[in-house]
């Protein structure tokens, strides 16, 4: 490991860690590339074990970086001329979600999916990597260099799987991400033209002392720069888009995309407690994110509500997900912000299983459903769901299993005890109520308890509707590594509850440490953490 601060030149090959996990999946996913479509086995086993790789990788550097940040300086350039990565306390947790999610992702597609189309594991791989250098990576040029992967590889997986209703959802979410990035750019380009640095450290640095006309421009490309990343977060009213291209999308797809929107979650809460959590702008934007959160956890609940299938209940999750910490981090309130971040990672690895679980239930009422190809020269390689029983088990207690998978993932979305997403909430309202509350504080603790019962109901009644009530499709059929990517994430979802207590000791240090900006600017630009002259 890279101890807190030093230089990247000169180490063992130990000390690389913190860039393996931006140089493995681009690596493999060039060999991939290269394979010849129907080397399935080869292609499934190296991604499988790039991933595991990616696993074991993020593990360590949640357990190295709790004394200070790991920083690695590409080619030995000091920050902030150089590329710096930083693998912090909360990096090296999203990297662990991220890892996590895609590899029971990834085990899932190996029953049908990963051979409905063509470069499935090579798109699922880049994906990977890019959102792993957003979570790495100190300067915001890099951040979007990374953003851009992640959504071109991204556009790749929507569009699996062929059908209309994808292509058709798969084209609205590129235009909605194109328009993100025309935002990105034009913020970055404010910021850079005012503070003449993208670096994050560097940011923060000269933000002691600047002009009033640079820090009025400066808060304005932030502003315009928070708005590609409400977008990417799924905040209302931007996140319209989310629910619709997650219940297209294929299974293993919807699941990994789930991180997609953490990635906009994980850039506004390093931005806002980076460069506003003190100084001459603190606070600013906390209003704004703390009324589109409230918001976010509305139009979520209201969503699922009114949600006929699992897989637009699903999108729906995502978005409470994301709008509990929005609103958490409105408040200001380190205590609740530390639940909100603790919840994030068991309700995104949850509703990524409901991803999973919503296909499963879906091909039980209708296993001939097969989407047909749009373009003529499309690669494919028909499959049915007559070999999918032969190479699986179907299990004599199938609907009882999946049934007790939907309910857990039902209770930890809803925040109901005695699993995480309640130890989650529970934090929040302690970190609310633990001083004097605010009219505001006690408006979040109400919409959270609203959205608790608006969750659990009406996933229990589509549980109840496609598990117990006579219908004319198919059991539920589950293959063996269908079984064994659901069982993963219901497992970490179970571990994350058994181990709640160390895990949110780990979020609340994970947020001490972002309350403290000028740690962060020591770390990186060493000793020239100073005010800018």
């Amino acid at each position: 490991m890279i101890a807190p601060g030093s230089d990247s030149a000169g180490i063992g090959w130990s000390g690389h860690t913190v860039v393996l996990p931006i140089v493995l999946p681009i690596a493999a996913a060039g060999v991939m590339f290269l394979l010849d479509e129907r080397r399935r086995m080869l292609k499934g086993g190296l991604s499988l074990a790039t991933v595991l790789a990616l696993l074991g990788i993020a593990l360590v550097l949640v357990a190295s970086v709790g004394d200070g940040p790991a920083i690695y300086r590409l080619g030995n350039w000091a920050a902030p001329y150089g590329i710096v990565l930083v693998a912090d306390r909360l990096s090296a947790m999203m990297l662990a979600l991220n890892a996590i999610l895609g590899l029971c992702a990834l085990v899932f597609s190996f029953a049908r999916w990963g051979r409905a189309g063509p470069r499935f594991h090579g798109l699922f791989l880049l994906l990977l990597m890019g959102v792993n250098g957003a979570f790495l990576t100190g300067d915001l040029f890099n951040l979007f260099v990374f953003f851009e992967v992640m959504l071109a590889a991204s556009y790749g997986l929507v569009l699996h799987g062929s059908g209309t209703t994808r292509i058709r959802a798969g084209l609205g979410y590129i235009a909605v991400n194109l328009v993100a990035s025309l935002f990105f750019l034009v913020g970055v380009s404010l910021i850079y033209g005012t503070m003449g640095t993208l670096n994050m450290a560097d940011l923060a640095r000269r933000l002691a002392a600047p002009s009033a006309g640079e820090l009025a421009l400066f808060e304005t490309g932030c502003a315009i720069l928070g708005i590609a990343f409400l977008i990417k977060c799924g905040a209302w009213p931007l996140g319209f888009w989310l629910p619709t291209t997650y219940a297209a999308a294929t299974a293993p797809a919807a699941a990994i995309l789930a991180i997609l929107s953490k990635v906009g979650i994980y850039v506004v809460l390093r931005l806002s407690l980076l460069l506003f959590g003190e100084g001459l702008s603190a606070g600013f934007g906390f209003a704004v994110i703390f009324v589109m959160g409230l918001a976010t956890i509305l139009y979520g609940t209201v969503g699922i509500l009114g949600s006929r299938d699992l897989t637009r209940a699903a999108g729906y999750a995502v978005m409470i997900s994301s709008g509990t910490v929005l609103a958490a981090l409105g408040t200001g309130s380190a205590g609740a912000l530390a639940g909100a971040v603790y919840y994030l990672f068991g309700s995104t690895l949850a509703a990524g299983a409901l991803f999973l679980l919503a296909e499963i239930l879906q091909r039980g009422r209708d296993p001939t459903e097969v989407a047909e190809p749009v373009f003529a020269d499309e690669y494919r390689d028909p499959f049915d769901d007559a070999g999918a029983i032969e190479v699986g088990t179907v299990l004599t207690s199938s609907a009882a299993t999946v049934g007790m998978a939907l309910l857990l993932c039902a209770l930890m979305l809803a925040g109901i005890p005695p699993l995480a997403g309640f130890v989650g909430k529970l934090a929040i309202f302690a970190g609310l109520t633990r001083d004097t509350a605010t009219a505001t504080d006690w408006v979040l603790v109400a919409i959270l308890t609203l959205s608790s019962f608006g969750t659990l109901l009406p996933l229990v009644r589509m549980g109840i509707r496609s598990l117990w009530v006579s219908h004319e499709g198919a059991p539920p059929v589950l293959a063996r590594s269908e079984l064994v990517a659901l069982g993963g994430l219901l497992a970490a979802c179970l571990a994350l509850s058994v181990w709640g207590g160390p895990a949110l000791a780990y979020a609340d240090a994970t947020v001490h440490w972002l309350k403290q900006p000028q740690d962060y600017v020591r770390a990186v630009l060493g000793g020239q953490g100073g005010a800018a002259s």
